[in-house]
């Protein structure tokens, strides 16, 4: 009987997410008991699910707030659970971060701050500075956004215009003992890096942060640019005495998640590569690279012979330039691959945000295969309007390829597989 391939790599999704899951990555690295307040901050796409987990584990009532994106909230019986917009702010992001520092305000040393953080939390958790508002801190995630930077660049400018990011929600908490657990989104699981780190802070300097504006010729807003040169715009650095009693534990990642679902397809008896867990770039172009790789497996069975199913993760990122379509970075980054496997019979490819929403749409990701620009065709569709619109999205959609799975509960970033049939 011939593989559903498209169930077999849904499978591997699946066993990533739950490689991630909140509950079986919190139980092991509970921090002790304090002897006063217990605060669980949990912020991101994922985070009213960790805060959730996190209740029923520790068992003690708790006090604190959950920021989560609109649609994604989960039920917390003693945490106030909060929405806000991703990945433009807005002001219920505004209004919720005050919530946040208010709840760690006046805590004393015999305090703990649980900070569960995920991916999201930098959009979710606007805090603009004195002197800026909400609309300069919206302006700014615009031109972040639309510039292709890495998402470490764009953290590093982010964390120098914020009250919260960078660190600073750990001392808004001094003296409390801060224990930050990170779901890692971010390549190389920094977790400085996760959500802007409000309660991790980075070395990245204000005058590396302006270098990058700089080279990049990133395009900031007059007013956001003006705060990032000027002294008040310096956060903190990792060797303040006030975060030496902190910890910080990162509890799930890419790597866990794409080594389970490597060893389910080796279960199936189809080996498994993982090319890296790390990857960043232009989508596009790195959908272009993966489909190199395929193409000589299928069709010369170098570097790995078929039939092999190759995996990766990581963030890569969308330049737009004009007016954007609909989409995210894995529909762009399934684009560049399909118009380079263009007529390759054997491989089917899945790309998805293990969060479950792919940008700003409904889907996670997409699947595509050789056949796509064919199908494209035959349904009346030219396969390069959508490319020259910024429209992955409505590629996918016109020929039923969407990946909707909907929310995960967790986000350990970007989920690649492409199958490689032995016969193509």
């Amino acid at each position: 009987m011939p593989m559903d391939k498209r169930a077999f790599l849904t499978g591997l999704f699946e066993a990533a997410v739950a490689a991630a899951d909140p509950a079986k990555a919190l139980a092991p690295v509970l921090p002790e008991k304090p002897k006063g307040r217990t605060v669980v901050i949990a912020i991101g796409k994922g985070g009213a699910q960790l805060a959730a987990a996190f209740e029923d584990l520790w068992g003690d009532p708790v006090e604190g707030v959950v920021v989560t994106r609109y649609g994604y909230a989960a039920p917390c019986r003693h945490l106030t659970v909060l929405e806000a917009a991703h990945p433009v702010p807005d002001a219920a992001g505004m209004a919720a971060s005050q919530t946040v520092l208010q709840a760690v305000s006046g805590l004393g040393e015999d305090d703990l701050v649980v900070a569960l953080v995920c991916g999201g939390g930098s959009a979710l958790l606007p805090a603009p500075p004195e002197g800026l508002t909400l609309e300069d801190e919206q302006a700014l995630n615009r031109a972040l956004l639309a510039s292709g930077a890495p998402i470490g660049v764009m953290n590093a400018i982010r964390k120098h215009v914020s009250r919260i990011k960078g660190g600073r929600l750990a001392l808004a908490a001094h003296p409390a003992r801060v224990v930050s657990l990170v779901v890692s989104d971010v390549p190389g699981d920094d977790p400085a890096q996760v959500a802007s780190g409000p309660t991790v802070p980075d070395a990245v300097t204000r005058a590396e942060a302006l270098a990058h504006v700089r080279t990049r010729g990133i395009d900031l807003p007059v007013r956001v640019l003006a705060h990032l040169r000027s002294e008040a715009a310096d956060a903190p650095m990792p060797d303040d005495p006030r975060f030496a009693r902190n910890e910080t534990r990162v509890i799930a990642s890419a790597r866990l998640s794409l080594e389970a679902a490597a060893r389910v397809s080796e279960a199936q008896g189809i080996p498994a590569v993982i090319l890296s867990d790390a990857i960043e770039g232009e989508a596009a172009d790195v959908g272009r690279v993966h489909a190199a790789i395929a193409r000589e497996c299928a069709l010369r069975a170098r570097p790995f012979q078929p039939p092999v199913v190759l995996l990766s993760g990581g963030e890569t990122t969308v330049t737009l330039t004009g007016t954007p379509g609909r989409g995210g970075r894995n529909t762009a980054f399934l684009l560049g691959l399909a118009e380079a496997i263009d007529g390759v019979a054997g491989l089917t490819a899945l790309a998805a945000d293990t969060d479950g929403i792919d940008g700003s749409e409904d889907n996670a990701g997409a699947f595509a295969d050789g056949t796509l620009l064919a199908r494209l065709r035959a349904a009346g569709h030219d396969p390069r309007a959508f490319v020259q619109a910024q429209d992955p999205y409505g590629a996918f959609a016109a020929v039923g390829d969407l990946f909707e799975p909907g929310s995960t509960g967790t986000n350990v970033n970007d989920f690649r597989a492409i199958l490689i049939d032995a016969q193509p």
